[in-house]
C-alpha cells in the first residue's frame, strides 16, 4: 500500500471517531502521531552512533514502548496513557540552557498538540496503520512528500486558505539555480513543510567530504514557520532528512521590526514561496518603514527579504503577476528593489502550475543585492506540446527546466526568452508585467490587466457593430 493510501485509511478511521470534527482536527492528529514515530526511529539511529546518547523522549513515552506492537495497548488504557502520560509530560518537559536543543522541539511541538480522539480503540487502529510506513527506508522518505499533498489538500477542503505545497520540479530548478554552497546560510522565512529547505539540503550533500562538513551543513539550514501544522511537518522533514536539530523557528517572520535586523541576522540566500493573496493583521505594518506599510503578505516578504539579505546575498522567490503590474506601495518595493538589487530574471509560468491549490499567474525572481538592475531577462516557460494547462495529474517536471538551464549561462533572445532594459522599466513606472514580444501564439498569459481591457474594449466594439449590421438587414427585409 503506498503512503497516500494509508494516510487515506488512517484519515476514514478517524472519521469514526466522535471526538475528531473535520479535517482540520484529523490533520492535527496525525501530524502529531507521524512527528512521534519518525522521532523515535532517528533516537535509534543516534543511540547506535553515540553509546553515551540520553533519550530526549523518556522511556515509556517513546513510540517502541507504546505504539509500535500492533498487539500493544488500546482502548480506555491506550486513551488514559495519551491524555493523561503522553501529552502531559511532554508538554511539562522541565529545560533549561543545558538541555539538549532537540528537546525544545519536542517541547514546542506538542505544546500545540492535542488529542481529538475519544475512542482508544480506534486510535489503536490509527496506529497500527501508520506502524505500516517504514521511515526509516530512503524508499518511504521521498514518499513522505505524499503525505503533505494529501495533508494540504485537505486543508484546502477546510477552508484553510494559503496553504500551499509547492511542487518539487519548482524548488528544486530554484534552489540549482541559486546554487548554494557549503557554509552559506539558507533561509526560507516561510517554510512551511520545508520543500525548500530539502532541496537545498540534498544541494548542499554533494558537497560534503568530511564531519566538518556535515557540522557546517547542520547549523546553515534556516526556516521559519508561522501556522503549528506546517511547522511540525517542516521539522518533521528536516529530521528525516538527517538534520538532527532543524532550526525552524515557530515563529511570525513579519512580527519583527525589519529596522532591528543587524549584519549577524543577514543570509547569503534566500529561497521561499511566501504566502500571496493574504491580509496581516493591524500592527504588522508598523515593523515596516512608512513607504513600505501594506497589509498584503507577499509585499511585506519582499520587504523583508530585502532586509534579510546579506550583501551579494542571492535570493529566489515566487510572486502572483500582482505585484509585477501593481501600483502604489507595490511601485516604491520595486523601485527599491531594482535600485538596490540587481533583478537579472524572472522566469513567467504558466497556468495550473499550482493546482489544485490556486490558477493565479505566477512568477519565479531571481536577484542579487549589491548592484542595481540595468537589465531584467524573462523567459516564458512552455507548456509541453499537447498541454492546455498543468493539472493534478499532468504536474510541472524538473525536466522541464532543461531549457531554462541550458539557456542560463549562454543567454540569448529565443522564442522563449527577451531582455528588457532598465530605462524601458522606469519609463512604464516599474510595471513589470512585460509579455513575450517573440511569442509565437498570443495565449494572453503575459498580458497585464490594461491590455485585456483594451483587447475586451476592441471586441466588445466588434460585436457592436456586427449587431447594428445584423438588425440593419432585419430591417431591410
Amino acid at each position: 500500500m503506498s503512503i497516500s493510501a494509508t494516510i487515506k485509511a488512517v484519515q476514514d478511521i478517524m472519521r469514526q471517531d466522535a471526538g475528531v470534527d473535520g479535517d482540520a482536527q484529523r490533520i492535527s492528529q496525525l501530524v502529531w502521531m507521524i512527528f512521534l514515530k519518525v522521532f523515535d526511529a532517528k533516537e535509534e539511529e543516534w543511540e547506535l552512533m553515540d553509546d553515551n546518547y540520553t533519550p530526549i523522549i523518556p522511556e515509556g513515552l517513546r513510540w517502541r514502548d507504546w505504539a509500535a506492537n500492533d498487539e500493544g495497548i488500546t482502548g480506555d488504557e491506550l486513551l488514559d496513557f495519551v491524555n493523561n502520560k503522553l501529552f502531559k509530560e511532554l508538554k511539562e518537559m522541565e529545560l533549561n540552557e543545558k538541555s539538549d536543543p532537540k528537546a525544545f522541539i519536542v517541547k514546542a511541538v506538542f505544546e500545540d498538540s492535542y488529542n481529538y480522539m475519544k475512542s482508544g480503540t480506534l486510535m489503536r487502529q490509527v496506529i497500527n496503520k501508520l506502524n505500516e510506513i517504514d521511515f526509516t527506508t530512503q524508499k518511504d522518505r521521498h514518499l513522505f512528500n505524499d503525505i503533505y499533498e494529501n495533508i494540504l489538500r485537505d486543508l484546502q477542503s477546510a477552508g484553510n486558505a494559503g496553504e500551499y505545497y509547492t511542487p518539487r520540479a519548482v524548488t528544486q530548478f530554484m534552489v540549482d539555480m541559486v546554487n548554494p554552497q557549503l557554509g552559506e546560510k539558507v533561509l526560507d522565512f516561510a517554510c512551511g513543510t520545508g520543500g525548500f529547505l530539502v532541496c537545498a539540503l540534498e544541494h548542499l550533500k554533494k558537497q560534503v567530504k568530511n564531519i566538518e562538513d556535515e557540522k557546517t551543513l547542520q547549523e546553515t539550514i534556516l526556516g521559519i514557520e508561522k501556522k503549528p501544522l506546517p511547522y511540525m511537518l517542516g521539522v518533521t522533514n528536516l529530521i528525516l532528512h538527517d538534520i538532527d536539530t532543524p532550526k525552524i523557528k515557530h515563529d511570525n517572520s513579519l512580527t519583527r521590526n525589519v529596522r532591528d535586523y543587524k549584519p549577524i541576522d543577514k543570509v547569503d540566500i534566500i529561497v521561499t514561496n511566501p504566502p500571496f493573496g493574504g491580509i496581516e493583521e493591524d500592527g504588522i505594518q508598523v515593523n515596516f518603514p512608512h513607504q513600505f506599510q501594506t497589509k498584503e503578505t507577499a509585499d511585506l516578504f519582499m520587504v523583508l527579504l530585502m532586509y534579510l539579505l546579506k550583501d551579494n546575498g542571492r535570493a529566489a522567490i515566487v510572486l502572483p503577476d500582482g505585484f509585477l503590474f501593481g501600483e502604489g506601495v507595490k511601485t516604491t518595493i520595486k523601485e527599491k528593489l531594482l535600485k538596490e538589487f540587481n533583478l537579472h530574471t524572472i522566469v513567467r509560468l504558466p497556468k495550473g502550475v499550482f493546482s489544485p491549490y490556486t490558477d493565479i499567474n505566477t512568477n519565479l525572481l531571481f536577484l542579487e543585492k549589491g548592484k542595481s538592475t540595468k537589465e531584467i531577462w524573462y523567459f516564458e516557460h512552455p507548456l509541453p506540446e499537447g498541454y492546455k494547462n498543468y493539472t493534478k495529474t499532468k504536474p510541472i517536471r524538473i525536466e522541464e527546466f532543461k531549457l531554462e538551464k541550458q539557456w542560463w549561462n549562454n543567454r540569448e533572445e529565443n522564442e522563449y526568452a527577451w531582455k528588457v532594459s532598465i530605462d524601458e522599466i522606469n519609463s512604464r513606472n516599474y510595471n513589470l508585467d512585460i509579455k513575450n514580444p517573440n511569442s509565437q501564439v498570443d495565449n494572453g498569459v503575459n498580458k497585464s490587466p490594461r491590455e485585456i481591457l483594451e483587447k475586451f474594449y476592441v471586441s466588445y466594439q466588434k460585436v457592436i457593430e456586427n449587431i447594428k449590421l445584423l438588425e440593419k438587414e432585419i430591417n431591410r427585409e
